[in-house]
């Protein structure tokens, strides 16, 4: 876990950064649709469960590229981590309370849901909000909303408006036209991130579903 501080004034990103947080602070959101029919099937016939298969897809494309890992550290220095994991809720049905549980990412998938089972298995049960302690600074949020097939989702975050990583939260999938869709947004900050990263997101995300049977395990 590396942080690598961007100085500035010779990045070329400087105006964009400093009109976006300092004169027109502003966050955005997108949602769109993701295709997940071959997903779906290839996860029940290996047996392999959803939601950490989605959580690593949009991890494995979140650690492709810098500006999604982009943030401020504890001492308020501009940078990028090397890698950041997801920190995901588990919804408690007693209760109807969620927790916050972290699992560190791996690029291979195997090795990342060994982990996440293990997570589970550990702190799945704890109905606190922060089941699993230790959280560390590289980590970005991941949620669900599995009872609504949403078509747009916004965060209304009040506090300086400076949090810079993406912000991920899935619906509820849906079958049209005999395919299986799965509402997903996305909300970026505009001082690290355009409209073409967001398309970034979804395009890349497609492609990973559409290609899952390279890096699912075998049965």
């Amino acid at each position: 876990m590396n942080f690598n501080p961007i100085t500035v004034d010779t990045w070329d990103r400087k105006p964009y950064f400093e009109h976006y947080l300092n004169h027109v602070r502003c966050t955005y959101s997108i949602t769109a649709n993701l295709d997940i029919t071959l997903l779906l099937a290839e996860t029940k016939s290996k047996g392999i469960k959803l939601y950490p298969a989605l959580i690593h897809m949009i991890a494995a494309i979140v650690n492709r590229h810098i500006e999604f890992r982009t943030c401020f550290d504890s001492e308020n220095r501009l940078g990028y981590w090397d890698s950041i994991s997801p920190g995901y809720t588990v919804f408690h049905d007693e209760n109807k309370s969620f927790s916050s549980i972290w699992t560190p990412y791996n690029e291979d998938f195997g090795e990342f849901y060994y982990r996440y089972i293990e997570d589970m298995e550990r702190y799945g049960g704890l109905m606190q909000f922060a089941a699993k302690p230790d959280e560390p600074p590289n980590i970005f949020p991941i949620s669900s909303i599995p009872w609504v097939s949403f078509t747009g989702f916004n965060l209304n975050i009040y506090n300086e408006g400076t949090y810079l990583l993406p912000i991920f939260t899935m619906g509820k999938f849906f079958r049209q036209d005999n395919r299986v869709q799965l509402p997903l947004s996305v909300q970026l900050h505009h001082a690290v991130c355009d409209g073409y990263h967001a398309g970034i997101v979804f395009h890349e995300l497609q492609l990973r579903a559409d290609h899952c049977m390279d890096w699912l395990p075998g049965e």
